[in-house]
């Protein structure tokens, strides 16, 4: 029996989730620059609601510019406009949602789940076939956990389970603490496109932020001339 410590994660990558968009335009001349400047793994599409034509053009608009710079783009909800509009997959609001989209995106596409309240369902999630599970996004009322319990959330998924988690960030502080934490990947949205100084430089700080708490976990975890042979 090997008492190595198991390999360190990989350091988490950010989620960055759009503004709600009706109107493309301003996002594509932004995206490309913005997916440049730092390392996203994947952007979540949020659309305002309109007839199922003026959607799918919208994700027609985006999805090749994010898929060029390397990311996946992932619409919020709609999972049958994936497919049409040429995304990479959806992100669904709890179970029930992921039940019903997983035979339309199964298995070339991505689906991923939020909306999940306790730690039953989250496993739930897992277990029926979710790519990534979510902590912390806000209700339909506003109201989200403490970045405490979510910090607790991602710790307690990461220690056990395989599939990915992403921790709902809403500052800089807590997209650090959810690196920390052991998320796999950092949602960011709202603060990002808010900033003052536009929305790349916040974007490259979170990046840095979330790559630099991972390495001070990692390094806290194995710290050299522990490991003894």
């Amino acid at each position: 029996m090997s008492n190595k410590p198991p390999p360190p994660r990989p350091a988490p990558r950010l989620y960055l989730a759009t503004p709600v968009v009706d109107d493309p335009a301003a996002l594509q001349a932004e995206l490309p620059g913005l997916l440049a400047a730092a390392d996203v793994a994947a952007v979540l599409l949020r659309l305002k609601e309109t007839d199922q034509r003026g959607m799918i053009s919208r994700i027609k608009a985006l999805a090749p510019l994010v898929q060029k710079a390397g990311a996946a783009l992932l619409v919020d909800g709609h999972a049958e406009l994936v497919a049409r509009g040429g995304a990479d997959g959806a992100h669904l609001p709890g179970i029930a949602a992921l039940k019903e989209a997983l035979p339309s995106l199964k298995p070339d596409r991505i689906a991923g789940v939020g909306g999940l309240t306790t730690r039953h369902h989250s496993m739930d999630a897992g277990e029926i076939g979710a790519d990534y599970v979510l902590f912390g996004e806000p209700d339909a009322k506003g109201q989200r956990p403490s970045a405490q319990a979510i910090a607790e959330r991602l710790d307690w998924w990461a220690e056990l389970f395989e599939p990915p988690c992403v921790g709902f960030a809403t500052s800089l502080e807590e997209a650090h603490d959810f690196a920390a934490s052991g998320a796999d990947f950092v949602l960011v949205g709202d603060f990002i496109w808010s900033d003052p100084r536009g929305p790349k430089a916040a974007l490259i700080e979170a990046d840095a932020a979330t790559k630099k708490a991972h390495a001070t976990a990692t390094a806290s975890q194995n710290p050299a001339g522990s490991e003894h042979g």
